[in-house]
């Protein structure tokens, strides 16, 4: 993601303080709890060092499959969220994430089980337990106001109401405003989303469009996301926009929204695609997807740009060429290798920054030293090292992005532009699609180097002190 804007250069925007567990209480039930189980529950929380009960144990989804009915005039949302999942322990329960949404009925195989809500956690209590390596299907039928979490900043994530629909963000944890599932990014999945609106109004998620349907007044669109994806990377956005599909020279689609009160501003721009694309797929090497594009708003419906997978959105006074350049990067960086848990943010947003640096040095002629000095002169790249963030309201401070970009510039001047080159394309290579710790980067960028870089991570990324200048 990129910070907006504003009079705090990198304000916490997506930091989500922990709801209250009584938020929401409720229950439903279709059927009986089950008697004689052998199985444990599975754990409300994967312990992430910084939102330790985000997520759940006991298993990994594979697929989300989503059928969502909308209604901007109300705001109500009707869902059916299609869970496949494989045990990865033998259980007798398992939990979900949801945010404000009533569960009304549940299915697990087929059979109706016991169901229980309490704040931001669905237990579900099957009526045969689930065997360690089996995968199994839950149906989660919901309905609802969806809300808008605001977090400790003051920034808003989950489901955001606009003048005509609504726009779904989600990082850390917003997704769970609009889907229950397993909602950290260490558990990545498919996604099929199909939603139903009023006719005249566009949807536009992740991945590909399959379909497009018009029925009685309103129309389903449905969109497949075939590559794994964290669940903060999902978004949906409803509402009357100006859509158009084109491709780069190598074939790529090339899928925007805009908003029609802001497309003539964002034509220029969004013309760069295909450049910044060419460009990026030379400097970090295949691009991990099947398309891209842009989601852009009006200014006041977010206040930040985000990586959505292969769609990033963007308000639009935030939509300028270093910020698209920011947020194509994360494919690489962050969507496609995403981090093992929070703590590790400074791998996606130290490299989207450095790409932001990389770019003004091929086009601009400003090396990236240039902008490294500029980093280092900022005194609130210094408030802690980049790969400890302190507390959940900081995992999008400067340190995360400046400080992050510039342990980069120093692995780079370490190792040298040639080998720096191979860690660049080497890193998304090594871990497609998957998830990648702090500690699997050094050993990572070790490994490339031929030696060990104990003092590069001593001092840049774990120090607490400015070193002398160098």
């Amino acid at each position: 993601m990129r910070p907006p804007i504003s009079s705090r250069p990198f304000a916490p925007f997506v930091a989500l303080a922990l709801i209250a567990a009584c938020a929401l209480t409720g229950c439903s039930a279709s059927g009986p709890v089950p008697k004689g189980v052998q199985g444990t529950p599975g754990g409300s929380g994967v312990r992430d060092p910084l939102f330790p009960r985000l997520g759940n144990g006991g298993y990994d989804v594979q697929h989300y499959a989503l059928t969502l009915d909308y209604e901007p005039r109300t705001g109500r949302l009707t869902g059916t969220a299609e869970i496949t999942a494989r045990a990865t322990a033998d259980l007798s329960a398992f939990n979900l994430d949801l945010h404000a949404l009533r569960a009304d009925r549940v299915t697990v195989d087929g059979l109706g089980s016991a169901a229980n809500q309490a704040g931001d956690e669905l237990t579900v209590r099957p009526r045969k337990d689930v065997g360690r390596g089996t995968t199994f299907r839950t149906v989660v039928h919901y309905s609802g106001t969806p809300r808008t979490i605001t977090d400790s900043d003051g920034s808003e994530e989950g489901w955001l109401r606009t003048a005509d629909g609504a726009l779904a963000v989600g990082e850390p944890a917003g997704s769970m405003a609009w889907f229950p599932g397993n909602h950290h990014p260490s558990d990545k999945a498919t996604y099929a989303v199909t939603a139903t609106v009023p006719e005249g109004l566009d949807v536009i998620s992740n991945g590909e469009l399959a379909g497009e349907t018009t029925r009685a007044g309103r129309t389903t669109f449905r969109w497949k996301s075939a590559r794994p994806m964290a669940s903060y990377l999902a978004t949906l956005a409803i509402g009357a926009y100006d859509t158009k599909t084109s491709r780069t020279p190598t074939g790529l689609p090339v899928i925007t929204a805009v908003d029609p009160s802001v497309a003539d501003d964002s034509a220029a721009l969004l013309s760069e695609i295909p450049k910044v694309m060419q460009w990026s797929t030379r400097r970090f090497g295949p691009y991990p997807y099947s398309s891209i594009g842009a989601i852009v708003v009006p200014d006041g419906e977010v206040g930040y740009a985000l990586e959505t997978q292969n769609r990033p959105v963007f308000p639009a006074e935030h939509f300028q060429l270093d910020i698209l350049v920011h947020e194509i990067a994360h494919h690489w960086y962050g969507n496609s290798v995403t981090p093992a848990d929070w703590r590790d943010m400074w791998l996606n947003e130290g490299f989207a920054t450095y790409a932001e640096w990389l770019w003004a040095e091929d086009f601009d002629g400003v090396p990236a030293q240039q902008n490294y000095e500029k980093a280092f002169e900022d005194e609130s790249n210094w408030e802690f090292p980049p790969a400890a963030p302190p507390s959940p309201a900081r995992i999008s401070s400067s340190p995360v992005y400046g400080r992050g970009a510039m342990v980069l510039h120093k692995l780079r001047q370490e190792v040298g532009d040639e080998t720096f080159d191979k860690i660049l394309k080497g890193w998304p290579a090594e871990h497609r699609h998957g998830n990648a710790s702090t500690e699997d980067f050094t050993a990572y960028a070790e490994k490339t180097a031929g030696h060990r870089l104990d003092d590069l991570w001593r001092i840049w990324l774990y120090g607490d002190d400015r070193p002398a200048r160098g």
